[in-house]
């Protein structure tokens, strides 16, 4: 399914932190978005799903037109936030099966895996986590909890996934998996945006668009 922004903007009562943007993301494909603290990187990925409100402009998955943040889970759009999001008297495992539970896809670890618990545990296999599962959420590191936090993103399985700094605090191996993942992801038909602070890591990506106080610019466009 395409990913489609037309005229999308995000306010905070005077303060424009993304300005009118359009653009258009064809499913299997990754995006790099860049930029400085503050830029409105996060603001941005937060429009994508819906999760800003009052909500400036129009979001469609395909052709299902996004306009509250309800309406973008039940299309499958999937975000891995910024610092984590994960709940710390909740053990690894049991973080990701919480939303698998929730709302499951119909195929939730591919090949057939129906089981939230078994989709949880290849999704941490995934990304080096298995020895930790039933670890509280509190006694991983930053670097494992950042992990987590992808692992539960890629279980979902979603149409859309929106990864912000999902590699920030992980070192340079952890650091390619992670991002080998979201490849993967994109492989089997999702759409996939990074917003990043690591140009090595846009390098890699189908496009790349860079943030300034709002402002998006093409560094290099999706291939026509």
């Amino acid at each position: 399914m395409t990913l489609s922004l037309t005229d999308v903007e995000v306010r905070y009562g005077g303060l424009v932190a993304v300005r009118p943007l359009s653009l258009r993301q064809p499913a299997g494909t990754v995006l790099a978005v860049t930029g400085p603290s503050g830029a409105g990187k996060t603001s941005l990925l937060w429009a994508m799903c819906r999760a800003v409100q009052p909500a400036y402009g129009e979001v469609r998955v395909g052709e299902q037109r996004l306009a509250e943040h309800d309406q973008a889970l039940d299309a499958g759009v999937v975000l891995i936030p910024q610092g984590n999001g994960l709940a710390r008297i909740l053990t690894a495992t049991e973080n990701i099966v919480v939303p698998l539970a929730a709302r499951p896809p119909r195929d939730l670890g591919g090949d057939g895996v129906t089981s939230p618990l078994l989709a949880a545990e290849r999704a941490l296999e995934a990304v080096g986590m298995t020895e930790s599962g039933t670890h509280l959420v509190e006694e991983l590191s930053g670097g494992q909890q950042q992990r987590v936090a992808v692992a539960r993103g890629i279980a979902q399985r979603g149409a859309v996934l929106l990864a912000d700094e999902p590699t920030s605090e992980l070192d340079a191996t952890n650091r390619d998996k992670v991002l080998a993942l979201l490849r993967r992801e994109a492989d089997r038909g999702a759409v996939v945006v990074l917003a990043t602070n690591d140009v090595d890591a846009a390098e890699v990506c189908d496009a790349h668009a860079r943030l300034h106080e709002g402002v998006l610019d093409w560094v290099r466009p999706f291939a026509k």
